[in-house]
């Protein structure tokens, strides 16, 4: 079977394991069923997920001229303490970044090579923990924009971790811990704007994701540079395909590559 598209970021279904799809260009495939099987990704060029033109990918999917031009790629997605749509200021796109920052935001902890605090917005969750391969997660604090989450986020990460350890998630390299507990211990940290919005009584959400073999020593593809690669899957965490030789695939790392996918 062979399929060809546009990489993006997997959208995920999170039921008693956890389901992948790639979209391609004809085709929305179910990547749990393709465990066991061999797949050959090739590079054919690329498509920026802006502009859609044949231009080198920059960062996030974007050709260079998007990422510093598109309200998708402003500053504050990945440093939420600088949304501004509260205070009436734009950025890039004050409409768009109206719709994204005054939407409810949740602080959350969660576990996928450690504990860690990260921002979200409220209807991506668990979507957003799915795609850190974290087993499991806490929400803390839900406020009403993107800002009052960035400044939580920022006084947190004072305490506990705010990065992924890609290699120990993908080796499954993990400590159960009591999120719970976390949150309780770092409730004293949260910025007094936060604070009413602090969620005393959640309970953990615990995440089992499709994998029959961890790498030992995962190595990353880099499709730029191999072109063409060929392995069998054994298994999907975060944004990553896992094949049976140690080698990892990201996914949304590589977003805006036009690929040929062969399954057999």
């Amino acid at each position: 079977m062979k399929y060809q598209g546009v990489l993006k970021k997997m959208p995920t279904e999170n039921l008693e394991t956890i389901q992948y799809y790639l979209e391609m260009d004809a085709d929305f495939l179910n990547m749990n069923q393709l465990l066991g099987k061999n797949v050959e990704i090739s590079f054919e060029n690329y498509e920026c997920l802006n502009c859609h033109l044949n231009k080198e990918i920059f960062r996030q999917g974007f050709c260079k001229s998007c990422f510093f031009e598109t309200p998708n790629a402003g500053d504050w997605i990945m440093r939420p303490e600088l949304s501004t749509a509260h205070l009436g200021i734009e950025d890039r796109d004050l409409a768009y970044e109206k719709q994204v920052q005054l939407k409810p935001h949740i602080v959350y902890l969660a576990n996928s090579s450690n504990v860690k605090v990260g921002v979200t917005r409220k209807q991506q969750v668990p979507t957003r923990w799915i795609d850190q391969g974290a087993h499991e997660a806490i929400e803390i604090v839900e406020v009403p924009n993107r800002y009052l989450a960035g400044i939580t986020e920022v006084a947190l990460k004072e305490h506990v971790a705010d990065k992924t350890n890609w290699r120990k998630m993908l080796k499954n390299d993990i400590v159960d811990e009591s999120l719970e507990t976390w949150r309780d211990k770092l409730k004293q940290y949260i910025p007094e704007e936060a604070k009413p919005y602090f969620l005393e009584n959640n309970s953990e959400t615990h995440l089992n994701f499709p994998v029959n073999k961890y790498p030992e020593k995962p190595k990353s593809l880099n499709l730029k540079k191999e072109l063409k690669y060929t392995g069998k899957l054994v298994g999907i965490k975060g944004q990553y395909l896992i094949f049976e030789d140690q080698t990892v695939f990201n996914v949304r790392a590589n977003e805006g590559l036009v690929v040929n996918l062969n399954i057999n």
